[in-house]
């Protein structure tokens, strides 16, 4: 097992809780993030239950969860429940030697099949119920995330009868990073902006080919993701499919395209699909609820957001391969495919992904040294320039508090993968702080100016940077080992 300490502890407790009565937990997380492995190993560590759904009719489910109780309990015979209140009823009762865990993995497979479960599983939590059961530690696991997410909210039947709530989540950039056996640092972005932090995409699709070095990240592109025999090539579009709320993948597969085509709000998404934009409502809101994308606020402009997609390689597949699939299907060719998207990977794919990263580093790893304060919220944002009638975009804005509780500008920060950064970027970043300060001087004060890169920077930014400390400059080493 890697990392998940914390998701291994929290499922250890509930599983080890000394109370008599039966209990429920819920699990949920996005697909290939590793859920089976963590209940298969706690139910085999507690010598539990495991039953996995299928998609399948009630009839036949019911059939499967009554030879595989059966099965566990070392019965001659399955067993034959007439509906899921006998089966749930029974399943209560299977703790008569202490607390045992039981896993019910898919369980949006089997609510859709019979969509009175969760209500039958929280009558037999009820207290009437608790008098005949026996201390089952009932864990219900799926990745239909806008499913699992509705399970313990508003009125539904299960609201305030978990004892556990766990979301198991990728892997962030730097665990990604260790994950992958991946030492040095530009390769370990390159490969994390493809693949993300999903840990399946390793071991199973992969198989252990991970890039040696930033020399071997074109072959292992060309030969572990674009080649049509390998399971990564088409994981993109199955990622859809499986999702039980998404029925019009097609209209889906256009809203992420235009997305991945730098299309960040609904006007130009809708743009780009030649809709209007009050027929986006529902699509963009499915594709959130599945953890598809994430809707952002600008960070200067209330009434302004930008919609992004929440894994790389959808990110990667609609900017990159999608336009040239027909090319990749074939065999052979994705080497010199390769070599012909490379623009397009670096400004819609590399580009904004580390953007992406300079803005999670900036919320979770820079010290209060680096910012001057704490950050709590950290965004990408963008303001009119009233004396040149521009806009100027901030790609990392990190927002504090000051001893009164009033929210400052930290800092604001320019990310440039491919750029070496010099002195006009710093002077158009202090032109941006300008006007910050034109606008709100008491926020922006003591705004902080922080300037990230892929490439390096010039001698004489880096001799201003030791001698300003309001300047910081942040290059790969940095993100993934400095503070």
């Amino acid at each position: 097992m890697f990392d998940r300490d914390f998701e291994w502890s929290e499922l250890a407790r509930f599983a080890t809780y000394a109370e008599a009565r039966a209990t429920l937990g819920i699990v949920s997380g996005r697909r290939r993030q590793g859920k089976t492995f963590l209940l298969d190993a706690i139910s085999r560590a507690t010598c539990g239950f495991m039953f996995t759904a299928t998609e399948t009719t009630e009839a036949d489910a019911l059939g499967q969860f009554g030879q595989a109780l059966a099965r566990h309990l070392d019965e001659p015979t399955p067993f034959r429940f007439a509906d899921w209140d006998e089966a749930i009823g029974r399943l209560m009762r299977i703790a008569t030697d202490g607390p045992k865990v039981v896993v019910i993995d898919e369980f949006p497979f089997l609510a859709k099949a019979s969509p009175a479960l969760p209500s039958i599983i929280q009558r037999a939590l009820d207290p009437a119920a608790q008098h005949s059961n026996t201390p089952v530690r009932l864990l219900l696991c799926g990745s239909a995330l806008s499913f699992m997410g509705k399970l313990l909210a508003g009125n539904a039947p299960l609201r305030g009868r978990a004892g556990l709530d766990l979301i198991v989540p990728t892997l962030d950039y730097r665990l990604a990073a260790q994950f992958w056996g991946i030492t040095d640092e530009r390769t370990a972005a390159l490969t994390h902006s493809i693949v993300g932090g999903t840990p399946a995409y390793r071991r199973e699709f992969a198989q252990g080919d991970s890039p040696a070095d930033p020399e071997d990240f074109d072959p292992w592109v060309a030969r572990a993701v674009l080649n049509p025999g390998r399971p990564l090539f088409r994981e993109a579009r199955y990622l859809l499919a499986e999702e039980p709320d998404l029925y019009d993948t097609a209209l889906y597969h256009s809203v992420l395209a235009a997305i991945a085509n730098g299309n960040a709000n609904r006007g130009g998404i809708a743009d780009y699909l030649g809709r209007k934009s009050t027929d986006l409502a529902h699509p963009l809101s499915v594709l959130q609820d599945v953890g598809m994308i994430t809707h952002e606020e600008d960070a200067f402009r209330k009434n302004r957001s930008s919609y992004r997609i929440a894994e790389p390689l959808v990110s990667f597949y609609h900017a990159v391969m999608r336009p040239v699939w027909g090319d990749l299907e074939r065999p052979g060719r994705a080497e010199r495919v390769w070599q012909r998207v490379q623009p397009t990977f670096q400004s819609k794919v590399l580009g904004p992904h580390f953007e992406q990263l300079s803005r999670e580093w900036t919320r979770w790893q820079a010290s209060p040294d680096t910012l001057g304060g704490n950050a709590d919220r950290v965004a990408s944002g963008s303001l009119s320039d009233p004396a040149t009638r521009t806009g100027r975009e901030v790609d990392v804005a990190a927002f504090g508090r000051d001893g009164s509780g009033r929210e400052i500008l930290l800092a604001i920060g320019e990310a440039k993968w491919s750029d070496i950064i010099g002195m006009g970027h710093l002077r158009r970043l202090e032109g941006t702080r300008d006007l910050l300060r034109t606008r709100d001087p008491a926020q922006a004060a003591d705004t902080r100016l922080i300037f990230y890169s892929g490439a390096g920077f010039m001698p004489e930014l880096r001799r201003r940077a030791t001698e300003d400390p309001s300047i910081q400059l942040v290059d790969l080493p940095r993100i993934y080992h400095g503070e």
